[in-house]
């Protein structure tokens, strides 16, 4: 699967672990769990082989996310996603890296 990002702090928070504003500083365990689902999200060919995994509890979000997917990074942290499934390869842009508390606001 192609994974693009959103937003530029969660690129940065990709590739070189840190991003550059204060407003989205993490844990380095988080970010380190966070590149690694990543990781896990590009090597998958289509959004059915992400039920499977139960470690990543995805989940289809509703409201004013409808249309979005989630999966865990932590007990603490989701990542928000969407897919476009109209083409050959899947594109899953990520959205967003959320704190549960935070969750359904």
């Amino acid at each position: 699967m192609i994974v693009i990002f959103e937003k530029e702090y969660l690129k940065e928070l990709y590739e070189s672990g840190k991003a550059s504003d204060k407003k989205h500083r993490f844990q380095p365990s988080i970010v380190k769990r966070f590149k690694n689902r990543i990781d896990y999200l590009k090597s998958v060919l289509r959004k059915e082989d992400l039920y499977p995994i139960k470690s990543l509890h995805v989940e289809a979000l509703t409201g004013n996310k409808k249309g979005l997917f989630s999966i865990k990074v932590n007990d603490q942290y989701r990542i928000e996603f969407s897919i476009s499934e109209n083409m050959e390869q899947p594109i899953l842009t990520v959205c967003n890296i959320v704190e549960l508390s935070n969750h359904y606001d």
